[in-house]
């Protein structure tokens, strides 16, 4: 048996018997439980009780005048920290017991048995001590998933706010100091005519221009200014471009009746088919890429399907594997989901879903304003 509790036990007996109370108190002390035991009789004064001072375990015969134990046990489920209840009592019937079980009472022991009553009484409060701290378990580790979501939307804002500002240096330092030397080229090569020089400049002026589509490149996907023209129009412009890239035959098909979506919305389709798009390139080995996007029945649905590989098992789950968790934290910070489906040789499918009807509040995650 388990060590007595530094503090006595703290006991409240339902029980209209003043003999069998007294009975339950000589069986505790010569068990050596230190108990400090109250009788109560009437339903009142037993949810007074449970009012005014707090117990570690109740003890309750199963009949008593004008109700039975099952009635105090219905009373105490409203009672936000019940302790163990254990039904002592005379016979009651197997039904009736196996009933009071169901319904959640901790324990059952006949009168008849009272002996037993000190090994049941440490093994409810062991049983009590477990579900607590299993109950304190779960409440921190939801409090640490939400904390987690936070950081990661936080994460995602940041990430996006930094993209932007590159975006503008880029744009406004790069692109202004490439389109000025782009000028001076053609200065140059309207007004120096030798051939030699003409064919050098005619080289630089191409390479400038290579280095000025790969600035705008980076500065579509840093930020996707293209958002601007609505959501189809940029998943359209991500299969053209991803299509002219690799070469890989992509089919666009969209639905979308909403016209006013929300810019985090907007912006969360838009990375999960960037993303999707960028692991197909690198990992896919498929020949074909299928994108959805519709609003039917106010939920934004988009799905990225190839006819690849697929994706491992093992794959998913690596350590580093980010690229699938991070687009999951984005699609839960604008309230929807996100499922990946995938067979061995058969390809995998990406599907964002994210309910239209109630968008949760939030902030812009592209940096602007």
């Amino acid at each position: 048996m388990p060590p007595a509790p530094l503090r006595p036990i703290r006991i409240l007996h339902l029980e209209d018997s003043v003999l069998d109370h007294d009975l339950v108190a000589r069986t505790l002390v010569k068990a050596g439980l230190s108990c400090d035991m109250r009788r109560v009789e009437r339903l009142d004064e037993f949810l007074s009780s449970l009012q005014t001072d707090r117990f570690d375990v109740i003890l309750a015969d199963y009949r008593l005048p004008g109700f039975t134990a099952l009635d105090a046990w219905q009373a105490l489920r409203e009672h936000p920290q019940r302790p163990p209840f254990i039904l002592l009592s005379g016979a009651i019937g197997e039904s009736a017991a196996v009933e009071a079980i169901k319904l959640g009472i901790s324990d059952y022991l006949l009168k008849d048995d009272m002996g037993k009553l000190p090994h049941v009484i440490h093994r409810a409060l062991e049983v009590q001590e477990a579900h607590l701290a299993k109950e304190r378990a779960d409440a921190e580790l939801a409090a640490s998933e939400q904390r987690l979501a936070h950081f990661a939307d936080h994460l995602q804002m940041t990430i996006e706010q930094e993209r932007a500002a590159i975006a503008r240096e880029i744009h406004d330092d790069i692109g202004g100091s490439l389109a000025a030397i782009k000028f001076d080229l053609s200065w140059l090569g309207r007004h120096y005519g030798t051939p030699d020089a003409l064919a050098h400049i005619e080289s630089a002026l191409g390479m400038l221009q290579h280095a000025l589509g790969a600035s705008q490149r980076i500065m579509l996907n840093l930020r996707p200014a293209i958002l601007d023209q609505g959501l189809e129009a940029a998943v359209d412009w991500l299969a053209r471009e991803f299509e002219s890239r690799t070469g890989i035959r992509t089919l666009f098909r969209a639905n979308l009746k909403t016209i006013d979506l929300s810019k985090p919305v907007q912006l969360a389709a838009y990375r999960t088919a960037q993303e999707a798009l960028t692991n197909i390139s690198k990992h896919a080995q498929c020949s074909e890429v299928r994108i959805e996007l519709s609003d039917a029945e106010d939920v934004l649905t988009l799905e990225i399907a190839d006819n690849g590989r697929g994706i491992q098992p093992t794959e998913r789950e690596k350590p580093k594997a980010f690229g699938l968790k991070g687009l999951q934290e984005r699609a839960r910070s604008v309230g929807g989901w996100l499922d990946v489906s995938s067979r061995s040789g058969e390809g995998t499918a990406i599907t964002l879903t994210i309910p239209l009807s109630n968008p949760p509040a939030g902030h812009s995650q592209d940096g602007t304003s």
